[in-house]
């Protein structure tokens, strides 16, 4: 059973399909409220949905993501418009089919899966430490685990591209090597910050363009569990034993050594760069 102490405010990235669906469904079943920072609209026929919307204890703010123009007036909106955030699920992201890059010029799971949860997190940073639960959980992948090299270097501008085990796989390293990097400093200041995988989940969609090599899609589609499995495991990062624990990679909710540790210093200062010197002079609310 959930306690009072554990209720407050979430924002969720990508929280109108698949696991952030099923994660805002969860909270919001647990007398949580939502803030949704995402691109398009929820289900139309999803009763407890259109009943939080109603109540406005789900709160939608529109972005896209990947555009630093829109991140940051939505962003502004968030803050000019929140008391405080409990918990920030930095979980928007995806495969991509082919190489293709931000407005900002950069690979685009790089900027939207590595740079992107980075300038939310300190955009709302002031938003976190008046919270209680002061949490930030990344979402990663166990795709990192596939991976045999890793070059920082390369990320804003790979000189090649594979589905799912390239610049997927790539950008979701670095997202758990600055988280790394950065815990301590954030642990100091009171907020906590993991990164977690969720878990293979069937969150194929019909009429999308999938990142996802061709021989997977029938697997995924027979084998993979429904997505509010990996919801349950993002909701286990926030909640659950490790809930104390800063800066640790979790995979099935066990913690998980992260290969090229080494190059974590040198992920958070290229994304401490983009945020500072393109970032804030132009769009930051903070």
């Amino acid at each position: 059973m959930t306690t009072q102490t554990q209720r407050g405010t979430a924002l969720i990235t990508g929280a109108n399909n698949g696991i952030g669906l099923e994660l805002t469904r969860k909270l919001l079943s647990e007398g949580w409220e939502v803030i949704a920072l995402i691109r398009s609209g929820f289900p139309e026929d999803d009763a407890p949905i259109l009943e939080a919307l109603s109540s406005k204890r789900l709160r939608i703010y529109k972005a896209d993501l990947s555009d630093f123009h829109s991140l940051g007036k939505a962003l502004g909106e968030v803050v000019a418009a929140e008391p405080r955030i409990d918990l920030l699920f930095n979980n928007a992201g995806g495969s991509f089919a082919e190489l293709s890059y931000s407005k900002q010029g950069r690979e685009l799971h790089f900027e939207l899966q590595t740079v992107v949860p980075y300038i939310i997190m300190m955009e709302l940073k002031g938003l976190l430490l008046k919270g209680t639960h002061k949490t930030v959980i990344n979402t990663a992948s166990n795709a990192v685990l596939t991976l045999k090299e890793f070059n920082p270097d390369t990320l804003e501008r790979p000189s090649s591209f594979k589905k799912l085990f390239g610049p997927y796989a790539t950008s979701k390293m670095a997202l758990s090597l600055w988280t790394k990097e950065i815990s301590t400093q954030l642990a100091a200041e009171g907020i906590m910050i993991r990164s977690a995988d969720p878990g293979g989940n069937n969150t194929i969609r019909s009429g999308k363009k999938s990142g996802l090599p061709f021989y997977l899609k029938p697997i995924i589609k027979l084998f993979f569990p429904h997505p509010s499995y990996g919801a349950g495991l993002l909701y286990k990062a926030a909640f659950g034993k490790h809930s104390h624990v800063p800066g640790v990679f979790l995979v099935k909710d066990e913690v998980s050594s992260l290969k090229f540790a080494s190059e974590s210093r040198k992920v958070l200062e290229k994304v401490q760069a983009i945020y500072e010197h393109e970032y804030v002079p132009a769009y930051s609310n903070s």
